[in-house]
């Protein structure tokens, strides 16, 4: 299945979350935080302005980014979990 977002909306994939700390201890499942980090799977064209200008999305697919920890809505495509949210929602791309 194909899912292309509307308006300013952005398909991310979320990084696996930490299993071990960084001194190599495991995290139980229910300390786990949510990530918040992944990267963009499929962006939406962008919104309209009061004009009907459409206002292009900062991010594109393949971007790795930073987002909210409790935006956007958790979605399952083809048994993958994702997350639909708003283009706002993003913070900063990783630049390497």
């Amino acid at each position: 299945m194909t899912l292309k977002p509307l308006g300013d909306r952005v398909l991310v994939k979320p990084a696996p979350k930490e299993e071990k700390t960084a001194t190599g201890l495991y995290i139980s499942s229910g300390a786990q935080e949510k990530p918040q980090r992944g990267e963009v799977i499929a962006v939406g064209a962008g919104k309209l302005d009061d004009n009907g200008n459409r206002i292009p999305v900062d991010v594109k697919v393949g971007d790795q980014v930073f987002y909210g920890k409790f935006g956007g809505n958790e979605v399952k495509v083809d048994g993958e979990d994702l997350l639909l949210l708003r283009a706002d929602d993003i913070y900063a791309v990783i630049e390497d």
